[in-house]
């Protein structure tokens, strides 16, 4: 039994630790504000939580009691960070911050539109 929880506690902690440095590395590696805004969101958010996870599993393991108080962490890290994000990015258009060429460029080819097979691109001044 002793063996099984510990693979369930590696594996969480090793998910967690790959969405941690994901999210790291887009901070490092995003052109603009907006965009490394959203990365480290989203992923270090759910590494947090795989590696809390594995600490409840873990604990509740050793003293054979459920260890449901670690759980008060990503509860509050999983409400205070979109509203965190959604401030900053509010702050962000609000001062006027650049956009990379990538941010600013037409919208892809894809979703809904490229699905019906229209692909056309929309050009610089052509709204509608």
């Amino acid at each position: 039994m002793q063996t099984f929880v510990e693979a369930i506690v590696c594996v969480l902690l090793l998910v967690g630790s790959l969405f941690t440095l994901i999210g790291a590395v887009g901070l490092a590696r995003l052109p603009d504000f907006f965009m490394r805004l959203h990365g480290p969101t989203k992923s270090t958010t759910l590494g947090v939580g795989g590696i809390v996870l594995a600490s409840v599993v873990y604990f509740s393991a050793q003293q054979e009691f459920a260890s449901l108080h670690e759980l008060l962490i990503p509860a509050f890290l999983f409400l205070t960070a979109p509203i965190s994000a959604h401030m900053l990015a509010k702050a962000g258009i609000q001062q006027g911050l650049p956009l990379s060429e990538a941010t600013r460029g037409r919208p892809p080819a894809t979703g809904a539109c490229a699905e019906h097979g229209d692909t056309r691109q929309v050009r610089e001044g052509d709204e509608g």
